[in-house]
């Protein structure tokens, strides 16, 4: 039998402070704590996966690994613009609409749901929650509330 894979379980960053680093992603990305588990702190990320945060005495730098969070909208992706660059004094590289890394090193990229190349994710939940579509261009744009 061939092996399936359903998706991405957790991901792992190392910071030299859990503390610092928990309300960093808390207050940048709202993202709520878990209990349990190996590391410092286990984050939530979307419905079915986490980030944990491993304490260590010493970073050691990456080249070219990271990982990407998704937000919903473009709108998102400015106020998370604005809370890197504003409140942590981050820099954002250039060649990206918002891609930097944390306080530690780490490096993210952080997309939003209007990608056409994110069409995949239609069947989750959250996903279908949030009312996106796509429309022929295939530019994801979220249902018209009606009231």
């Amino acid at each position: 039998m061939a092996v399936q894979v359903y998706g991405c379980n957790h991901i792992v960053i190392e910071v030299t402070d859990a503390k610092k680093a928990v309300k960093f992603y808390a207050d940048v990305f709202g993202l709520k704590m878990l209990r349990g588990g190996e590391g410092a702190a286990w984050c939530k990320l979307g419905e079915h996966q986490f980030m944990a945060i491993f304490e260590v005495d010493q970073l050691q730098p990456d080249r070219v690994k990271h990982f990407g969070l998704m937000v919903r909208d473009e709108q998102q992706i400015k106020e998370v613009r604005k809370k890197l660059t504003q409140t942590y004094k981050l820099t954002l590289h250039p060649d990206f609409r918002c891609d930097f890394h944390d306080p530690w090193g780490n490096r993210i990229q952080v997309g939003d749901l209007s990608d056409e190349s994110l069409v995949w994710l239609l069947p989750y939940q959250e996903v279908q929650k949030a009312g996106i579509t796509f429309t022929k261009t295939l530019r994801a744009q979220p249902r018209k509330e009606t009231t």
